[in-house]
């Protein structure tokens, strides 16, 4: 399972007051750009996007985890949440670098290369493959225990 670097942990943290500001709007991108492909568009309620309801939701959960980054237990009902979510809609592994490739250039797109420099950008990445393993490994055992109920 990957980590974050430390350093990348405190980019991550230092990111937080922007995200507050900027959440809703990184992730409005982000879904812009995810949910140009079909197959994907299709595991989406469209309307929790069109409300914008999703675009919130999604900017909050990404808010807890750039403020708890280095305190993962802070996030723990938040994660079971999430896992449950992604089961019910059929999420899996191969999913995720779809997600990575739409939020990273949204954070850019959003708050400018001034701010979300290579750097900024790395440490994000980092940060999200971490989340994305863990996501990933407990995503894997509720299917698991889902096919064996």
């Amino acid at each position: 399972m990957r980590t974050a670097s430390p350093a990348a942990m405190e980019i991550v943290k230092a990111t937080a007051p922007a995200l507050e500001k900027h959440g809703v709007e990184i992730t409005t991108a982000m879904y812009a750009r995810l949910l140009q492909d079909p197959e994907i568009a299709a595991m989406f309620d469209r309307a929790a996007q069109e409300s914008g309801e999703q675009p919130r939701r999604l900017a909050g959960a990404i808010l807890a985890y750039a403020k708890n980054i280095d305190k993962l237990q802070n996030l723990g009902s938040a994660v079971q949440r999430m896992v449950a979510r992604h089961v019910e809609t059929g999420v899996r592994p191969e999913h995720y670098p779809h997600v990575a490739a739409a939020l990273l250039p949204a954070i850019r797109e959003v708050l400018g290369a001034e701010v979300a420099t290579d750097d900024v950008l790395a440490a994000w990445g980092e940060a999200y493959w971490m989340l994305a393993d863990i996501l990933i490994a407990a995503e894997a055992q509720a299917y698991e225990e889902a096919s064996a109920a």
